[in-house]
C-alpha cells in the first residue's frame, strides 16, 4: 500500500511539472498568478464555511441534541471535553510533527522556512479549532482559518512549482481570503495580509490579494447571507469626539492588557510537559471561569451582536447573577470583570492545548469595554452618547491595538456592521489604541512571542539577515594548503586561482591560519626564497572566524568591527569549511529584500 501511494505521488509530481512546464507557453507568469489566487481563495472560503458550519452545528448538538436543559453546570464538563478532545487529536495524528497555533507559525514561515507551512496545516486546523471553540472554548475562530488558508495557499503553489516570491504572495491571500470569509469582509481581508503578514509590498501584489479575498467573500456568501453585526445609526455627535478619543486611551490600556496576559498565561502552562494533564488542568479552569461568568463560553460574538442593538440582558443567561441584572452599577461592575477575565479565559483556552485565536476575542472584549464606556459616562448626566455607537468603535479600538493592525480595524468593523458612518470616530479611537500600545508594546501579540523566542528581530535588517541560511554563502572554491609546503608552491597556487586568500589546513583538516597576497607581496618574487620559506612561515592567524551554526545576522556586525571582506568558516571542532565574503552576503541580502518586494 505504502508502495501505491509513494507512487501516485510521484506521478503526480510528473504529471503536474509537465502541465506546468507547458502552461508557460500559454500563460504569462502574471495571469498564472491570478489563476491561482482565484483558486486559493475557493479552497480558503470553503474551509471558513466548513469550520462556522462546524462549529455550529457542534454547538447545536450540545445545546438540543442530548434532549436536555441546558444548565449553567454543563459549563463546567463542555471546554474540558472540547481541549482534551483536541490534545488527544493532536496526539494522535501529528504527535511527530510541528503544531504550532496562532499567527506567529506563518510569520515565522514567511520569514525563516521560506513560506513553506506543512500539509497538514490545510486541515488539522479545522479539526482542532472546531473542536476547542464548538465545545465552549473561549476563542476566535479567525486565526485558525488564517492558518488553514495560509496552509492551501503555500501549498497550492509549492504543488504548482512557482517561485518563493509567489508563494508567499499566495500564503498572503490564503489568509485574507479565509479572514474574509469569516467575516464576509474582503477589504478587510487583504488589509489584514497586509498589516499582519506581509511587512513589504509592492502595488501589483494587491492584485492577487484582493481577487483571493474577494473570491472567499463570494464562497461564504453562497452559504452565509448578511453582516456578522447589524448597527442602525445615522451620524455621530462632534460633541462626542473626546469621548471617542479618551476611549481610545482606554482601548490602548486594555490592548496592552491583553498582549501582557496573554503571553503570560500561556508561558505559564508552557511550563507543563504532559499534555493531558495540561488539558486536564486547563479545561478545569476555563469550565470554573465559564460557570461564573457565561458570556465567556464560545466565540462571544452573540453577546456583541445584541449590544449593537442596545441589549445587555444576555450576559446573565443561566448566570448566577441573573436577579442583579437591573442593578445598574453591578451591571458596570460584571462587565468591568468580562473585559479582564476574558483574555485569560481565551489564554487558558489556547495554552492548555486548544486552538483558537485572539481575533475573536479581542472583538468581544472591545464590545463590552465600548459599552461599559459609554454607559459609565450616560450614568453620570454629562452628555448622552450612542451606546451601540461605543460599542462598535472600541472593538476596532481593541483589533488595532492587539494586533498592531489600524487599517484592518478600521474597515474590519465598517464592513461586519455597515457601520461606514463611523469611519471619523472609528480613525480616531484606532489610531490613539495603536500608539498607545505602540508606546508600551512595541510589537504586535504576534511578533513578540517570535522575539522572544528569538526566532525574530524587530530590526528589519536583522529579520532578512535571519532569513538566510549560511549554508547560501559559504564559498568553497579556495585552493587549501598545507603548512608544511613551500612559497614556491603558493606562487604556483596563485598563477592559477582567481583567489587573493588561501586558507591554511593541517592534515587533519584543521584550519591553522590563512595567507593573503599583500602577507607576501615582499617575497613571492624573490625566487631564492622560493623553495627556503614554508607556508607555516608566512601564514597568519585570522582576525576573526565564523563558526558554521552562527547566523548572518550576528556575522555582518563582524566585517565592519575587524575591517575584512573575508571570513573563514570552521566546525565546533575546528575544521575548515570556507570562507564568507562581504559581497556575497550584501549581494544575497538585496536579492532577498527586491524578493520580499511581492
Amino acid at each position: 500500500m505504502k508502495e501505491l501511494v509513494k507512487r501516485l505521488r510521484v506521478n503526480a509530481k510528473l504529471w503536474i511539472y509537465r502541465i506546468t512546464k507547458q502552461r508557460h507557453q500559454y500563460i504569462s507568469d502574471q495571469n498564472f498568478l491570478i489563476i491561482a489566487a482565484i483558486w486559493v481563495g475557493i479552497l480558503a472560503g470553503t474551509a471558513a464555511v466548513v469550520l462556522k458550519s462546524t462549529v455550529h452545528a457542534v454547538q447545536h448538538w450540545l445545546a438540543d441534541g442530548w434532549n436536555v436543559r441546558y444548565e449553567n453546570y454543563l459549563y463546567l464538563i463542555y471546554p474540558l471535553v472540547g481541549i482534551v478532545l483536541s490534545v488527544a487529536y493532536v496526539r494522535l495524528f501529528h504527535h511527530r510533527k510541528s503544531f504550532d497555533k496562532g499567527l506567529s507559525s506563518i510569520i515565522y514561515a514567511i520569514h525563516k522556512k521560506f513560506s513553506t507551512i506543512e500539509l497538514h496545516k490545510t486541515y488539522s486546523h479545522i479539526v482542532t479549532s472546531a473542536l476547542t471553540i464548538g465545545f465552549g472554548g473561549s476563542a476566535g475562530l479567525e486565526a485558525p482559518i488564517a492558518v488553514t488558508g495560509s496552509a492551501l495557499g503555500s501549498n497550492t503553489a509549492k504543488n504548482l512549482l512557482m517561485s518563493r516570491s509567489d508563494r508567499t504572495l499566495l500564503l498572503a491571500s490564503g489568509a485574507a481570503a479565509g479572514i474574509s470569509a469569516i467575516f464576509n469582509s474582503p477589504i478587510a481581508g487583504v488589509l489584514f495580509a497586509f498589516e499582519v503578514l506581509l511587512t513589504q509590498v509592492s502595488i501589483p501584489a494587491f492584485i492577487p490579494l484582493l481577487i483571493a479575498s474577494a473570491t472567499g467573500a463570494v464562497v461564504s456568501k453562497l452559504f452565509y447571507s448578511g453582516q456578522l453585526f447589524y448597527l442602525t445609526i445615522d451620524s455621530w455627535r462632534v460633541q462626542a469626539l473626546p469621548f471617542y478619543a479618551l476611549l481610545g486611551v482606554c482601548c490602548g490600556a486594555v490592548s496592552v492588557y491583553m498582549i501582557r496576559t496573554t503571553l503570560k498565561v500561556e508561558g505559564l502552562f508552557s511550563r507543563t510537559q504532559n499534555p493531558y494533564f495540561k488539558g486536564i488542568i486547563g479545561g478545569i479552569g476555563l469550565g470554573v471561569l465559564i460557570f461564573i461568568f457565561p458570556p465567556l463560553y464560545g466565540e462571544g460574538y452573540e453577546i456583541s451582536a445584541q449590544l449593537m442593538q442596545g441589549s445587555f440582558t444576555a450576559w446573565f443567561d443561566n448566570s448566577l447573577f441573573y436577579n442583579l441584572q437591573h442593578h445598574t452599577w453591578f451591571v458596570l461592575l460584571f462587565g468591568v470583570l468580562l473585559v479582564l477575565v476574558k483574555v485569560i479565559a481565551s489564554s487558558i483556552t489556547v495554552g492548555s492545548g486548544g486552538n483558537g485565536g485572539i481575533f475573536g476575542p479581542s472583538l468581544f472584549t472591545g464590545s463590552v469595554l465600548g459599552f461599559v464606556f459609554a454607559h459609565a459616562i450616560n450614568l453620570t448626566g454629562i452628555i448622552t452618547l450612542n451606546e451601540q455607537n461605543f460599542v462598535a468603535v472600541a472593538m476596532g479600538g481593541l483589533i488595532s491595538g492587539v494586533l498592531h493592525a489600524p487599517l484592518t480595524a478600521i474597515f474590519l468593523i465598517a464592513e461586519i456592521t455597515g457601520g461606514y458612518a463611523l469611519f471619523v470616530p472609528l480613525m480616531v479611537v484606532s489610531a490613539i489604541a495603536y500608539f498607545f500600545t505602540r508606546y508600551f508594546e512595541p510589537n504586535s501579540i504576534y511578533t513578540k512571542t517570535l522575539i522572544e523566542r528569538g526566532q525574530m528581530s524587530s530590526d528589519n535588517d536583522t529579520n532578512v539577515l535571519n532569513q538566510l541560511n549560511l549554508e547560501m554563502v559559504i564559498e568553497s572554491d579556495f585552493t587549501s594548503l598545507l603548512p608544511d609546503q613551500k612559497l614556491r608552491t603558493l606562487v604556483d597556487t596563485i598563477s592559477q586561482s582567481k583567489r587573493n586568500v588561501f586558507p591554511v589546513v593541517n592534515r587533519n583538516g584543521l584550519l591553522v591560519g590563512i595567507i593573503t597576497l599583500d602577507d607576501i607581496r615582499d617575497v613571492m618574487f624573490t625566487h631564492t626564497l622560493y623553495d627556503r620559506l614554508t607556508i607555516s612561515q608566512l601564514m597568519r592567524a585570522p582576525k576573526i572566524v565564523a563558526h558554521n551554526n552562527m547566523s548572518l545576522d550576528l556575522i555582518m556586525p563582524l566585517f565592519e568591527q575587524y575591517q575584512v571582506w573575508y571570513i573563514p568558516v570552521i566546525t565546533q571542532q575546528g575544521n575548515y569549511i570556507g570562507f564568507i565574503s562581504k559581497s556575497s552576503v550584501l549581494h544575497l541580502y538585496r536579492a532577498r529584500v527586491l524578493d520580499q518586494m511581492v
